[in-house]
């Protein structure tokens, strides 16, 4: 069969003799994961048990029986088949010339292929610069594309399109169907007990599932079935800078499919279908894959459970012909096994017996069960025309579903997140231990150590990339200083460790573990600006005026030396006046160390002076049209073994916030010197505008609940603040409201300036309401900001060149020698454009390895891919403990809140655990469902008579204990001492290392949950009981199930 993995991390050595894969030791590649949802009711085909086609067999066996015997058109009513299909499923994907040609004429178009997470039949294709998203509907339609390929895709006509959800007027189930689990990313960061980093990373960032933007890369074709070669070799390893003035792509693009030379007919078929879609607002576009031309890398890591019983009790029927044939009781090479994957949005998959690992083929053999109770990693070989499901190879065994390592293993492995150790070439590139700051690098920057500088970050945090100064001028102004590790110093351009750093991308944050980015040594030593230790950092100052208007900067190279290490709890209790000049003598051990000439009394006033002026100058951003769509964000406790064992929900600290401000300020001031120096090769990062229509919607849904809303141009924050004014009594609302606020929100991505010269007006960042925005703060653990420190450090270099050209041509007017042409608050154009301006820029770019536009565009799409992964991990992570918990506590009572009503299921939201669910609530035995429309009021009922088959379909009803936890009222005492006594046992647990246990309220013992009764009357935000409990593990994928709770004589 032909293999699609391409991972050429992974050695050969590092397989065992029968091809598994041993987890722990292995370096994953990376890649793109796209989990954005679009949600609608819960459709799953049918379950085809097993059945598949196999060119390489002429009667290929499902879980041990031959498929030509099972194989029925009445099993596959989501199939179309005709006499002119010759028994192909599929229509075969286009050619390389004639998707090309299709793109240029406007007949097909380049998309992201999103699969909805709750109806794998429904898919979403976003086209570049359409607002609404095109719907795929049917795996015929998909044609064998899956969640986060790139595909083209042709769109049906008009009459073919399909009627929006809600379009019937207001929406009616407020949680908008297709916008659930969407979750604001304003800090890239958790607590600190969790992470050991949780500085603010000053970025709004929202998911947002009709916005990520594809990389305007070259379409590759592959005519096989077979993905091929260069399609995963691009894109499986981290874009190699091609430095020069020539700017040169690598040889490998000469493969790439060519882009359209046409770009402009592009544009006017984009704008065409967005006039269709404007004149037709209440209609969905629909369309068909027919090629895909970029396979997603999520095909090299599927995590799921291999059916095993079902294949056993395919066995059975053979075992009398075994003892008739001793040979026929082996594995035939002919055989399949079907593979669930994990992740609802992918589809089952046939695995070949014979390629399974030895391993697993023995345990088969002995007729071991627990196989299907445990992980395992695939990947999807082919998908040929014929068949209704993916051909996959199983490469890892990661341990029962139910234990915590073998997830958090699968999570790694499914996002493709480095856990190795740092290859021992990457290491060589450091200096060791003793390193010092050369006497060399003394005489070329700046000298600061003199200067009170101090870092605040949480107090478990190692990798310190920030501080922070501040000092009054005699005019008036102050000068607030930002001081950044300056990592571009050890991770030099095309070194193995920039390879590696590349590669790895971003640190990630699990639990309460890191997996960093760069080697400890660099990224907690050499790197961070720990107290006392003289470091390498760029610096930036401004010099600021009473309203916090800049009336100068400086950036540049220099040396400095932390004072102190705050905390972000000391840094509060110094702005709150807990800890004041006064008192500060008193306190002992609680302080940290101080170093260098400076006494307490100068640390508390700079605090207390950067938070007078972070006040000013968020209040100004605020005023300037900036947006911050603050939620609550749970966090958990950790026994002495790593397990999770109680949870909060946590707000933002005010310190947080004084340090989020200077950040921001530095980003913009970095993105302004880069974007101008380097016009084609700056890193940036834009935040596109809202979707129109799912804003308008969101408006829609303040109006119908009595809330007054202003999102346009300025307004939108002081409109969101004046509602949590409102609704300070009503904080789930408020909650609620903030969600729904974040959905019409698209995603920040990175980007390189030189691809969008033509749309310098797309280049702004929406929530910041800044035109230019980069990230330069945090170097020790995302590789963008090294690129920008390298471009940042090329602009000073080549200021300095310029200057120096025109000293030696006598040009230097009086005064010109200080003046800053290229990095200052004002940029010399006309400098920039000189003949000595072009030479000076040019022979910095060489020198600090500037990519080139094409190289700089991979890097830019590359970081996305991999931020999104690393965002996908942690979002896992907080699922899995939540699952721990739940486990644990076998179920938790709570209140929640109705987002969507309908007469199918409803949407509840349950603040104490900030998340979402679904009670899916038709077709229960024992349930009556009514459904009043003018009104979207719902009432559920007990009915006197069983049904026990389903009349329009096969299968039985579910069961009123899949919906519902009903219990007799005479019982209700027994089971809430039962509660009780649970939760007291977990509240014995001794407290976390910051003692946070006693400030929860435990969401079981301490608040009353009173059940409801029958009839049971639900509208709109209305509050209802659930009972939560854990889901899945050994026998499935992991989820919190969520039933509503209660109180029946007739249960």
């Amino acid at each position: 069969m032909c293999s699609m993995s391409r991972q050429p991390e992974l050695d050969a050595h590092a397989l065992c003799e029968h091809g598994l894969t041993s987890v722990s030791n292995v370096a994953f590649n990376s890649m793109p994961t796209m989990h954005i949802n679009e949600e609608v009711e819960h459709i799953l085909p049918s379950d085809l048990g097993g059945q598949t086609f196999s060119k390489s067999c002429a009667e290929p066996i499902a879980g041990g029986v031959p498929l030509g015997r099972c194989m029925n058109k009445d099993l596959l009513p989501f199939y179309h088949f005709d006499d002119n299909s010759r028994g192909k499923i599929f229509a075969p994907h286009w050619s390389m010339e004639a998707t090309n040609e299709a793109v240029e004429k406007d007949d097909a178009f380049k998309a992201l292929f999103r699969v909805n997470a709750h109806n794998r039949l429904e898919a979403y294709c976003k086209i570049e610069g359409v607002l609404t998203d095109v719907l795929i509907s049917g795996i015929a339609a998909q044609n064998r594309a899956v969640e986060g390929d790139i595909v083209v895709i042709k769109v049906d006509p008009l009459p073919l399109w399909t009627k929006m959800k809600g379009s019937n007027g207001p929406p009616v189930n407020v949680s908008l169907a297709e916008d659930c689990n969407l979750v604001v990313e304003a800090s890239e960061t958790a607590d600190g007990n969790c992470k050991g980093k949780s500085k603010v990373d000053v970025d709004y960032e929202y998911a947002e599932p009709e916005s990520f933007s594809i990389p305007q890369k070259g379409i590759h074709y592959d005519d096989s079935s077979c993905a091929g070669e260069g399609i995963h070799q691009e894109l499986n390893v981290p874009v190699d800078y091609n430095f020069g003035n020539g700017y040169h792509p690598s040889a490998s693009d000469s493969s790439h499919f060519r882009y359209s030379s046409g770009q402009s007919e592009v544009m006017n078929g984009v704008d065409r279908l967005c006039a269709m879609i404007n004149s037709y607002p209440l209609k969905r576009p629909t369309g068909r894959v027919v090629a895909i031309i970029e396979r997603s890398l999520r095909r090299d890591a599927i995590v799921g459970f291999l059916n095993v019983k079902q294949w056993f009790y395919y066995r059975e029927g053979f075992k009398k012909d075994a003892k008739e044939n001793k040979n026929s009781s082996s594995i035939s090479a002919c055989e399949y096994i079907q593979l669930t994957p994990t992740d609802p949005k992918f589809p089952k998959m046939m695995v070949l017996m014979q390629s399974l690992p030895d391993s697993i083929k023995k345990r088969l053999e002995r007729g071991d069960p627990t196989i299907e109770m445990e992980l395992v990693g695939a990947h999807i070989d082919n998908w040929d025309e014929e068949s209704p499901f993916p051909y996959a190879r199983v490469s890892h065994i990661f341990g029962r579903g139910s234990e915590m390592e073998p997830q958090i293993n699968a999570i790694l492995f499914e996002n493709a997140i480095y856990f190795s150790e740092f290859y021992s070439e990457s290491l060589s590139c450091l200096p060791s231990k003793a390193w010092e700051v050369p006497a060399e690098e003394l005489t070329i920057r700046r000298d600061l150590r003199n200067l009170c500088i101090f870092t605040i970050d949480p107090s478990t945090a190692t990798d310190l990339d920030d501080a922070l100064s501040v000092e009054r001028l005699p005019n008036g102004s102050v000068r607030v200083g930002v001081h950044i590790a300056d990592v571009s110093y050890f991770v030099l351009p095309d070194t193995a460790l920039d390879k590696e750093a590349q590669s790895r991308s971003t640190s990630v944050y699990m639990l309460r573990r890191k997996l960093p980015m760069l080697p400890p040594l660099l990224s907690e030593n050499l790197g961070s600006l720990n107290p006392g230790e003289d470091r390498l950092a760029f610096s930036i100052f401004w010099d600021l005026n009473s309203v916090g208007e800049i009336l100068d900067h400086w950036i540049g190279r220099t040396v400095i030396r932390s004072c102190c290490k705050l905390s972000y709890e000391l840094a509060l209790d110094m702005v709150d006046g807990m800890i004041s000049e006064e008192t500060c003598d008193t306190l002992g051990n609680r302080l940290p160390l101080l170093h260098g000439p400076f006494e307490w009394p100068d640390v508390i006033r700079s605090v207390k002076i950067l938070h007078e002026i972070s006040k000013t100058l968020r209040q100004k951003r605020f005023n300037d049209g900036a947006l911050q769509l603050e939620s609550s964000k749970i966090f958990f406790l950790f026994d002495e073994y790593g397990i999770p064992y109680d949870s909060m929900l946590s707000e933002q600290e005010e310190s947080s916030f004084l340090v989020e401000e200077f950040m921001l300020l530095a980003n913009r001031t970095a993105a302004e010197v880069i974007s101008r120096a380097f016009p084609d090769s700056a890193l940036l990062r834009r935040h596109p505008e809202p979707n129109m229509r799912k804003l308008r919607e969101f408006e829609a849904f303040c109006c119908k609940h009595g809330l007054e809303l202003d999102t346009s141009s300025g307004h939108f924050h002081q409109s969101l603040e004046h509602i949590r004014e409102k609704l300070k009594d009503d904080s789930v609302l408020f909650d609620i409201v903030m969600s729904y606020a974040s959905r019409p929100m698209q995603l920040a991505t990175y980007f390189c300036s030189g691809v969008m010269k033509d749309n310098i007006n797309d280049w702004g960042h929406y929530a910041l309401a800044i035109p230019f925005y980069t990230h330069f703060t945090s170097p020790l653990r995302r590789y963008p900001d090294i690129v920008v420190h390298r471009t940042l450090a090329a602009a000073i270099e080549a200021e300095e060149l310029y200057t120096r050209s025109r000293k030696i041509s006598h040009k230097v007017r009086l005064g010109e020698e200080l003046t800053r042409f290229f990095t200052g608050i004002y940029f010399d154009k006309d400098a920039a454009e000189s003949s000595e301006g072009r030479e000076a820029l040019s022979a910095a770019a060489i020198k600090h390895r500037v990519p080139c536009t094409e190289l700089l565009a991979g890097v830019a799409a590359y970081s996305n891919d991999r931020k999104l992964a690393s965002r996908h991990v942690k979002d896992a992570c907080d699922k899995l403990c939540m699952w721990v918990l739940l486990k644990k506590k076998e179920f938790l009572l709570s209140d929640a809140r109705v987002l969507g009503l309908g007469p199918r299921f409803m949407t509840i939201y349950i603040q104490k655990l900030a998340i979402e669910r679904r009670i899916y609530y038709e077709e229960v035995e024992g349930l009556t469902v009514e459904w009043l429309e003018a009104t979207s009021t719902l009432v559920l009922n007990l009915c006197a008579y069983k049904r026990t088959f389903k009349r329009a379909s096969p299968g039985n009803y579910r069961a009123l204990n899949e919906v519902a936890w009903v219990i007799s009222p005479c019982n209700l005492n027994a089971e809430a001492g039962r509660v009780g006594r649970f939760a007291n046992e977990c509240n014995a647990t001794p407290s976390g290392k910051n003692g946070l246990a006693s400030q929860h309220v435990d969401p079981v013992s301490e608040s009353e949950i009173e059940p409801v009764v029958f009839p049971l009357t639900v509208r709109l935000l209305s509050t209802i009981p659930v009972a939560l409990h854990a889901v899945g593990g050994d026998d499935g994928p992991i989820d919190i199930g969520v039933r509503l709770y209660v109180s029946s004589y007739f249960s």
